[in-house]
């Protein structure tokens, strides 16, 4: 086993990671790499991998970087981090080589196909001492910080009810893996929903229960191309996450909604792959009686919620370099992986059993 390299407190704040990649396609070749690793003020993109070997060859002349033939020559190669954006299926492996290697790893959601690798995996980099990171990019969303700093200042009262909903048009496609529940782990529910639900817990606390339903409504591929489920938080609150693979991307608002005993949070567009969104809150005066006649206020006395917009990608690459600079655990854990799988896990459970699934405190 390598050791990871060793950085003095002197060069971390200039020192740059020196990162490579694990599924150069993709997200990785959309967003990631060029929103995110290229330009991280703290990162530097170094080499790339996958497994064609012409597409890997087209990422790497586009971005003026080194592609490598295979996972060990990409650890081979003088790097302090590796992305890794392969699917699910692969990401065992791939991460207990990059901790042998001494390589820290942000790998992407889900973590593995079920909740004992994602433990495997967390275990590996816990014994090769490097850091493990998840890369669920919409906790940086900057209109989705200002809406937790909003709940977590009591601005909506008591939280009680939250929706979060993501959903595209994905239809038959050859060698997706998100479609096959052996590559991914699960179809909708798992691509899409673990983003929502990761959310509503980051805006609500942990869940304590679910119940869920999936269904094959239009696709006739072999995982879910749509789910609901229905969350119960320690805090008392409810939520449900609808995620679909057979709505049309135009017909789709992508929307948020956080309601408390003082007030409402509403957005649309902001859970996504974008940085920009329209969100409003809607706070009442302290006090206030039993209205019989049920008035409902203007849509003028709504606030906007505008902060400046943040790239979600280059934020999860500079908090993972911080981390790795500054010899500290990420904001983007594993244990938020982890999490996501175990909540993740129970909803198929649900699914399939039909009965509610308790999670625990």
């Amino acid at each position: 086993m390598k050791a990871a390299r060793s950085l003095d407190d002197k060069s971390a704040a200039v020192r740059r990671i020196r990162w490579g990649v694990i599924g150069s396609g993709g997200i990785a070749r959309r967003r990631t790499i060029p929103e995110g690793l290229l330009r991280a003020t703290n990162a530097e993109l170094v080499a790339v991998s996958n497994r064609s070997a012409d597409q890997n060859a087209e990422v790497a002349r586009t971005f003026g970087v080194k592609p490598v033939a295979s996972v060990a020559a990409l650890l081979a190669t003088d790097l302090d981090a590796v992305y890794i954006a392969s699917p699910p299926a692969a990401h065992l492996e791939q991460v207990r080589a990059c901790a042998a290697a001494g390589k820290h790893v942000l790998c992407e959601k889900p973590l593995a196909l079920d909740v004992a690798d994602a433990e495997a995996m967390v275990a590996a980099c816990r014994q090769a001492k490097v850091r493990l990171g998840t890369a669920l990019m919409m906790r940086f969303h900057a209109q989705h910080a200002a809406a937790r700093q909003l709940v977590a200042a009591g601005r909506i009262g008591r939280p009680v009810f939250a929706r979060a909903q993501l959903s595209c048009w994905y239809p038959p496609i050859r060698d997706a893996w998100r479609q096959d529940p052996a590559q991914g782990g699960g179809g909708a529910l798992m691509d899409l929903g673990g983003h929502c639900i990761d959310l509503l817990e980051m805006f609500l606390g942990p869940a304590v229960a679910v119940t869920c339903t999936t269904t094959r409504a239009v696709h006739s591929y072999p995982a879910e191309d749509g789910a609901v489920a229905t969350l119960q938080f320690a805090n008392g609150a409810l939520g449900v996450v609808d995620t679909f693979f057979c709505i049309r991307d135009e017909s789709s608002r992508n929307v948020l909604e956080l309601y408390g005993s003082a007030g409402s949070i509403h957005a649309s567009g902001t859970i996504g792959q974008g940085e920009r969104g329209t969100m409003v809150a809607r706070l009442s005066a302290p006090g206030g009686g039993y209205d019989a006649q049920q008035a409902r206020p203007a849509a003028t006395e709504e606030t906007p919620v505008a902060p400046p917009p943040v790239n979600m990608y280059r934020a999860e690459i500079e908090e993972f370099s911080r981390a790795i600079l500054e010899g500290r655990e990420p904001a983007n854990s594993a244990e938020l992986g982890v999490r996501s799988q175990r909540v993740l896990a129970a909803c198929y459970e649900s699914a399939r059993t039909g009965r509610r699934i308790s999670l625990g405190g």
